[in-house]
């Protein structure tokens, strides 16, 4: 129960919905299962509160199982007391529980530990009670066997085993982390130039630890790594040893002096390096969880870009010397054609190129033309722009990021879907394929190589994979997918399913032909009626015998679908013909809390099930902004200052956002350029995709650099996804 009060308090939860989110989740419910389906017992929280409320409970569920590890331990040696006891149950942080346990564990060889071997613990005890002559006491510690020649060395290790006893204070590391963590100043220094000038701000650079941002931790982390820079953090040593003092000096005397002199030693030698780690740790991790967090707002909207449906595609992989890969794929993704042209430097052979892509596109009714972003990418939509002019077709082309294309190409998934191709043209398929739909295609990528985001490379592997892949789960899941034509690898991603029984799903597929229902499932093996009741809800089947099965009307409440069409005078073949425009006004009139009532469902369920009904098949990316397609090209010489410019966002990150206006190289809208109102992060305006008119507010044809400024464009409303 206290373990749920305080993830409840932090996300402002009713205790009840919290409550049953943690038995739901303990019953082993996929979070867009709760999401989507227990909304009556949740408050209809959203798939992203509800991972990072449940984050934030297995956390403390860790750190209470921690806090019982310590106590059994220090219990075991004999040494629990009250006062111990109340600070393991007072320690809100696994940093705070280890700073506890940290006078109990098992060291290795210290100066203190040598000094307790030499009988020396009683003579620290002594010197600490301050309450009499330290140089006479240490008299009686002489013993030529116990290696303590004289007092000088009787009194020496009494003082390695208070610095060892102050350096183990777990309220004083927590005093002292805290006043790094407010008053305490960042320092760098450069030692090596990368050549590329990449770390000269940081060159002779200070901050104080309070006002550093997340993305310069980052990059002092890297530079640091690449020991190119030295990095410390600075804090007065003296207020620092002040602190520690305090907490032991009494009164004044030989005693205190000593103490002194043990708590200078103990911060100089074991606190300050220690505590400047925990800091450091400390900024790397807050950094760290704002880069996961930055990339995980960025990959959702890029996931969820709208397909281009219904269009036969010729993707484009540039290149110079390798020549420019080529494969064209019909409205399915299914490989029609591939091949190699050379457009571009050094080989320059436009006009056979030319003639080439022409064939292609009359072959093949090419409706659209997809060219990834990469090496020779401007010179070969330059080439695209030039063709297009030139034809009668009305071919359009857009281009498309291609990061990760190359990864994937030369993974196993992608010999195992292309065996008969190198993996040259696997990237041209795989450009192709992600006009027509992005999410299908990207979530055969690891997340970190697509191209969003910030440091990534950096993170914590297991940290990022977990909650990008909670990124993925929830981004087909809210999409949905054909149960008839998804392949094993999107099926892995629905909620319920793992890659083993996605696997059985495809066998069972080709062995017995196409699902007619969603109750065949169960008769997949492995596929139980738990992870069905998770996964029903998200397969469609677009031509089965029942209309449900093409909605997000999960299984469980299809009896109750039925009684409402019925209440209203519908039938299943209204659903299919779309005559159902009209359920919403009349569920409305007859009142929402009625109609509910007497179908057995809960309201959040009800306006589920008849936004479903009015559209089956329905696919939420259909309404958000969709790719451009351009027969024309920029070039940054056409570009001047003051001109305005329509484009869409392509990365956000802490200080601004990279937009896409139609030339080779992004354009930067700095934070302070995207709004006159105060905002906290450029994604509380800014999501990936977004279309935006800005203005060239500076240029650097030279350096291929484009300033941009969305909030002098002027009053005009900037489309949101």
């Amino acid at each position: 129960m206290e373990i749920v009060k305080q993830p409840t308090e932090e996300f402002q939860l009713s205790p009840e919905h919290a409550q049953n989110v943690v038995k739901l989740l303990d019953e082993g419910n996929t979070i867009p299962f709760i999401a989507r389906y227990r909304k009556e017992m949740t408050g209809a929280i959203d798939d992203q509160v509800l991972r990072r409320f449940a984050d934030r409970y297995e956390y403390l569920q860790n750190l209470e199982k921690r806090k019982g590890e310590v106590y059994a331990a220090i219990e075991e040696q004999g040494k629990m007391t009250d006062e111990i006891s109340a600070a393991i149950s007072a320690c809100a942080t696994m940093t705070e529980i280890e700073d506890v346990y940290r006078p109990f564990k098992q060291k290795k060889k210290t100066r203190a530990s040598v000094a307790i071997e030499k009988g020396l613990q009683p003579l620290a005890d002594f010197i600490l009670a301050q309450t009499g002559d330290p140089f006479a006491e240490a008299e009686k510690y002489i013993d030529e066997e116990k290696g303590v020649a004289t007092k000088e060395e009787a009194l020496q290790g009494a003082k390695d085993i208070i610095a060892e006893i102050v350096s183990d204070n777990a309220e004083l590391r927590k005093k002292l982390r805290s006043l790094y963590e407010n008053h305490g100043e960042i320092q760098t220094k450069l030692i090596k130039d990368d050549g590329k000038g990449t770390y000269d701000m940081y060159s002779d650079y200070a901050e104080l630890i309070p006002e550093i941002k997340n993305h310069r931790i980052l990059a002092i982390n890297r530079g640091e790594k690449e020991e190119c820079l030295r990095v410390k953090i600075a804090f007065d040593p003296d207020m620092a040893k002040r602190v520690c003092a305090a907490k032991y000096i009494k009164s004044k005397g030989a005693c205190a002096d000593l103490i002194a002199e043990a708590v200078s030693d103990g911060y100089d030698r074991l606190i300050q390096p220690s505590v400047e780690r925990e800091v450091r740790a400390f900024l790397t991790d807050r950094a760290g969880e704002q880069a996961i967090r930055m990339f995980e707002v960025n990959l959702r909207p890029l996931l969820l870009q709208p397909p281009v449906k219904g269009k036969v595609t010729l993707g484009l992989d540039p290149g110079y010397r390798t020549g420019c890969k080529v494969a064209v794929v019909d409205e399915t993704g299914k490989v029609l054609d591939t091949g190699v042209i050379y457009p571009v430097p050094p080989h320059n052979k436009v006009e056979e190129s030319k003639k080439i892509i022409k064939s292609l596109i009359e072959k093949h009714n090419v409706d659209v033309i997809s060219i990834g972003n990469g090496t020779a990418g401007k010179e070969t939509e330059i080439f695209v722009a030039e063709l297009l002019k030139e034809i009668d077709r009305d071919v359009t082309y857009a281009v498309v990021n291609e990061a990760g294309a190359s990864v994937y190409s030369a993974s196993p998934l992608a010999v195992e879907e292309f065996p008969d191709y190198d993996l040259t043209l696997r990237s041209a398929i795989s450009i192709a394929r992600r006009l027509q739909d992005p999410l299908a295609e990207l979530i055969k990528i690891d997340p970190k190589s697509i191209g969003v985001g910030q440091y990534q490379h950096d993170m914590d592997k297991k940290r990022l994979d977990a909650v990008l892949g909670g990124v993925l789960e929830d981004c087909v899941n809210s999409v949905g997918v054909d149960l008839n034509t998804a392949s094993a690898y999107l099926l892995r991603y629905v909620a319920g399913l793992n890659s083993g029984v996605a696997k059985n799903i495809v066998a069972y597929r080709e062995e017995n032909g196409k699902f007619a229902e969603r109750k065949q499932l169960l008769k997949v093996p492995k596929l139980g009626a738990k992870a069905y009741e998770q996964c029903a809800g998200f397969l469609r089947i677009t031509d089965g015998k029942n209309i449900f099965d093409n909605t997000a009307v999960h299984p469980e409440s299809y009896e109750k679908a039925e009684k409402l069409l019925s209440l209203f005078g519908y039938t299943a073949d209204d659903v299919k013909c779309g005559n159902l425009k009209e359920l919403p006004e009349k569920v409305a009139a007859y009142g929402e809390n009625k109609a509910a009532e007497e179908c057995g469902l809960d309201i959040a369920t009800m306006k589920d099930i008849v936004s479903e009904l009015i559209k089956p098949g329905r696919d939420i990316r259909d309404s958000l902004p969709k790719p451009v397609l351009r027969r024309d090209i920029l070039s940054i010489e056409d570009l001047s200052v003051g001109m305005i410019v329509e484009g869409s966002v392509r990365n956000v990150i802490d200080f601004g956002a990279f937009v896409d206006i139609g030339v080779h190289q992004d354009g930067l809208v700095h934070v302070s350029e995207i709004t006159d109102r105060y905002i906290k992060h450029p994604s509380d305006v800014l999501k990936v995709g977004q279309r935006v008119r800005a203005v060239i507010i500076n240029l650097d044809k030279q350096k291929q650099r484009i300033g941009l400024s969305i909030k002098q464009v002027g009053k005009q409303a900037n489309q949101n996804p």
